[in-house]
């Protein structure tokens, strides 16, 4: 049999070459075609796909920035606006590299601004900042004689000029924007504060003012709040007042804009935005009308002490001195506080767009808020500044119903017992020490009652003083500390609770004056108020918790909490801080109500009972000593529905001095509440 030819080893290897070769070829044929293919592609790209490609490459990523929300806005009990928010126009300088080197140009730019656009078209009334304040608000390093003031702090939000600017002045720097390089007008929202008749704001001290949050300070009082993570450099933020005490509430939530943006972070389409939740609104305690009332008293009556007719009258010429004011009135029942006023008080807005320094110096001593904290009316300098006290002085004799409650309730003396007041009395080593009352009075024969009626200085030492430095071991801790025990209850030495920022918790200065001097001296002078310094809104809740006979209540300043939309977020209810009417007997109760019963000008003229108590602090300032008028009382006797305090520093006698201002705030509340306290004291009558 004949072999086939696939057995002949050299066709064999032929027949395998020839594969190989073929499979090569289409190796080669395939990798070519692949190679084509790629090329074309590539070419496309390049040159016909590459823009759309390059383009939407960059797209990837999105821009995200907050939105401030609308801050909410504040009314008074009657829903009356205190401070709103309100879109404007306003003037921003807008920062650029080098402009450092340019100063004459931008003093030139300050001076025509104010030439050229504020002076001749701004709106009437409105405060125009002066080109020194102009260049300094432009934030460059130096003022407008080119001298360095600080390192500029260059960072991209623009720094705003002026706010609320007219239609005249948009349509001046519009029209010349080629001339006016490196301004913008931009539309924001400003905080603006209520402006009563006379062109004043309401409750400034009270309500608070903003500002930036891009300051470090505010940054400082906001670095614990878990909410300042969300705050913006360009926004404003509550500074102080119910402005801060209520910043969360008030500020609402952030909305946001996302945009699509290329790799050199430019837009490249629609922002996708959430719009902020506005902010809620608050309702105060405070009632419009008793506050201007309060104001306006405040005003006249500093006013009429300083008035040279008093000269040769030896009880009004001790106030020829006062020039400032404070008083606040709250609800027995209710802890309300209707109307919290300072004297001399300034317009809030003021700090619209930023305070200008000038206007800062004038106001700088009275911007705090006085009734609760340090604060002075305007002097000339710190040599005549350290004459005049702060607002914060002595109870004086507005302690004395708590000195002799704290006298009946330690069993020191009986609520009937004689004390026969000769006008003096002597007490230490020896009897070399002496004090005496008022004008060296003697009142003879004295109970209780009729001591804190006639305001005895001598009966509080001899008979609480003393007896309280005897009980509680005498030169020893335990004596201050059981005497600062009694005070707290009543809300001296402690904060009151009201939650108002930088709230001042007074001074018992008779815990240092007895380490420095003698236990002894230091209950003496605390007896009468000599030895502790309050606030007038401690004073005025310890007015309020003698009123009640032992029930200290928070003071309140918000009513309620209502959404832009008008619905209920929250109802401030009434809060007791303690009770402790049953640790006083009844009657002790009844024998210190009985003696408030201090003459007091425009108090009797009212037709209900008042109970109250006059004071006259004295007080050692830088070359001498002044005598502050200090006065609380309540009313109606009866049946205690509001309480007042009102501190005049070197206003001398409490009787002259402050008293009249509060009988003007019970007929202010009588009137705005239909006659409440004249229905509840139901006429006058003996008490």
């Amino acid at each position: 049999m004949k072999s086939s030819i696939m057995d002949d080893p050299k066709k064999k290897e032929i027949t395998k070459k020839r594969h190989f070769s073929f499979r090569i070829n289409i190796f080669f044929f395939i990798t070519f075609l692949l190679f084509s293919v790629l090329i074309v592609r590539l070419a496309i790209l390049q040159f016909v796909q590459a823009k759309d490609l390059k383009e939407a490459e960059n797209t990837n990523t999105n821009q995200t920035t907050s939105i401030a929300p609308i801050r909410g806005n504040i009314y008074d009990s009657t829903k009356s606006p205190l401070a709103y928010t309100i879109p404007v126009q306003s003037l921003f300088f807008r920062v650029e590299p080098g402009q450092q080197d340019k100063k004459d140009e931008i003093i030139a730019l300050a001076k025509r601004l104010k030439v050229d656009v504020f002076d001749k078209y701004a709106k009437p009334n409105s405060i125009s900042p002066t080109p020194e304040e102009i260049v300094l608000a432009m934030d460059l390093g130096y003022d407008i004689n080119k001298n360095k003031v600080k390192d500029p702090s260059y960072y991209w939000v623009p720094r705003r000029l002026k706010a609320d600017l007219s239609k005249g002045e948009i349509a001046y720097l519009l029209e010349h924007r080629d001339e006016f390089k490196w301004l913008e007008v931009t539309e924001e929202s400003i905080r603006t504060y209520e402006m009563d008749d006379d062109n004043t704001t309401i409750a400034t001290h009270l309500v608070g003012y903003l500002k930036s949050f891009s300051t470090q300070t505010a940054k400082d009082i906001y670095e614990d709040s878990p909410n300042s993570k969300e705050y913006l450099n360009s926004e404003n933020v509550g500074f102080d007042g119910i402005e801060r005490m209520y910043q969360d509430e008030l500020r609402g939530k952030n909305g946001s804009r996302k945009y699509p943006v290329n790799a050199a972070m430019k837009i490249i389409g629609r922002a996708e935005v959430t719009a902020p939740i506005k902010g809620n609104n608050l309702y105060l305690s405070i009632n419009k009308d008793i506050q201007k009332a309060t104001e306006r008293m405040l005003e006249e009556h500093i006013k009429y002490l300083r008035s040279p007719s008093h000269a040769n009258d030896l009880y009004m010429k001790t106030g020829m001195k006062a020039s400032s004011g404070f008083a606040v009135a709250m609800e027995v029942d209710t802890g309300r506080v209707v109307t919290m006023a300072n004297y001399p008080d300034y317009d809030a807005n003021a700090w619209t767009g930023g305070i200008s320094p000038n206007i800062y110096k004038e106001i700088g001593t009275y911007i705090s808020n006085g009734s609760i904290m340090t604060a002075k009316s305007k002097y000339p300098d710190e040599k005549e500044n350290a004459k005049h006290p702060s607002s914060i002085v002595f109870m004086g004799s507005t302690i004395k119903p708590l000195s002799v409650l704290i006298g009946l309730k330690e069993k020191l003396f009986g609520a009937y017992e004689d004390y026969y007041d000769t006008g003096s009395f002597s007490f230490g080593k020896g009897g070399t020490s002496t004090i005496s009352n008022s004008g060296k009075a003697a009142y003879g024969p004295i109970n209780a009652s009729s001591a804190i009626e006639h305001s005895s200085n001598t009966y509080m030492s001899a008979k609480v003083g003393i007896p309280f430095y005897l009980k509680y071991g005498g030169e020893t801790p335990k004596v201050t500390a059981k005497w600062a025990e009694y005070l707290a209850k009543f809300g001296m030495g402690v904060k009151t609770g009201s939650g108002l920022p930088g709230e001042f918790a007074g001074s018992n200065d008779f815990i240092k004056n007895a380490q420095k001097d003698s236990y002894q001296s230091a209950m003496v002078y605390a007896s009468w108020g000599q030895n502790e310094k309050t606030t007038t809104l401690q004073l005025a809740q310890y007015t309020a918790t003698l009123a009640s006979r032992g029930k200290r209540m928070k003071p309140l300043f918000v009513d309620e909490i209502r959404d832009y939309q008008g619905e209920l977020v929250k109802k401030v209810e009434p809060e007791v801080i303690e009770d402790f009417s049953s640790e006083f007997a009844k009657e002790d109760w009844n024998v210190i109500i009985h003696g408030m019963k201090s003459g007091a000008e425009g108090i009797e003229e009212l037709p209900y009972n008042v109970a109250r108590k006059t004071g006259t602090s004295t007080q050692a300032v830088s070359g001498g000593t002044v005598e502050n008028a200090v006065f609380i009382a309540f009313a109606p006797v009866e049946n205690p529905k509001l309480a007042v305090a009102v501190v005049v520093p070197e206003g001398g006698f409490g009787r002259y001095g402050a008293s009249p201002i509060a009988a003007k705030i019970f007929q202010a509340y009588d009137a705005a509440n239909d006659g409440i306290l004249t229905k509840l004291g139901g006429g006058k009558r003996p008490w």
